[in-house]
């Protein structure tokens, strides 16, 4: 088993961002690929709302579900199968990074409850600030009490699951990270966000944000660098490697 090729990291595409911004970066999964860096998993992404099979735990490395423009209490059929597939991952360890909507859709299927905001939409740059579980999270350990990220979302993880650990939030979001098992995270902002594709969102929303009251034109000024929240996506693939390496070890 030590001559043995390394499983595959899925990325797991629930959505797609707006044609115009897909015409000039890509999309989700190609976001998401670039993050990881130079990672020794082979990547591949999967869709479930085009009825691909999602694979058994013990097949790949590690998932990463993506955001989407669904909404995770629509209950679309695929979301609920992707939501029970998550569940099997969890029970079986194999780690799990679940983002925006992936977030939401992990907290839901473990038990939790995601739905709309009380707030409205959380858009732009933001302050993201550590809570103190997180200091030897293997995910967040060791990144700066505060730092910034990108976040677009009108649903939220309304209640984590039981067992669930809340590892960062910020004033308008309680909940910008949790950790449910040793293995299985969820995110609310966007590492794969750059400044360019945040500035992309509030541009395209720029509507809907003036009818909430907001003003897209300093939404767009405070877009910043979000290298901290970015460099998660490498972490993650260290995670999945180490996790590789040990089940390929065990059954060696």
């Amino acid at each position: 088993m030590e001559n043995s090729s390394p499983r595959p990291l899925a990325i797991i595409k629930v959505g797609e961002t707006f044609d115009a911004l897909r015409d000039r970066r890509g999309d989700f999964e190609h976001w998401m690929a670039d993050g990881l860096g130079n990672t020794r998993l082979p990547v591949v992404v999967l869709d479930p709302r085009r009825g691909d099979a999602l694979p058994s735990p013990d097949q790949i490395s590690g998932a990463i579900i993506s955001g989407s423009h669904a909404m995770v209490s629509h209950r679309a059929p695929w979301s609920e199968a992707t939501g029970r597939w998550l569940a099997q991952l969890v029970a079986h360890g194999t780690p799990v990074l679940g983002i925006c909507f992936g977030h939401q859709l992990l907290a839901d299927a473990l038990g939790g409850e995601a739905g709309d905001h009380p707030g409205g939409m959380e858009i732009g740059t933001v302050e993201v600030e550590l809570r103190p579980e997180a200091a030897d999270d293997a995910l967040m350990g060791g990144l700066p009490a505060r730092f910034e990220a990108h976040v677009v979302h009108r649903q939220s993880a309304l209640q984590l699951p039981e067992g669930a650990v809340r590892l960062a939030g910020n004033a308008f979001e309680p909940t910008q990270a949790f950790r449910i098992g040793d293995q299985a995270w969820g995110l609310q902002f966007h590492p794969e966000f750059d400044a360019e594709i945040m500035r992309g969102y509030v541009d395209h929303l720029g509507d809907d944000l003036r009818g909430q009251g907001l003003d897209p034109a300093a939404l767009r000024d405070r877009v910043a660098p979000t290298a901290l929240a970015a460099g998660l996506l490498g972490r993650f693939a260290r995670i999945a490697e180490a996790h590789d390496a040990l089940a390929t070890a065990t059954a060696g």
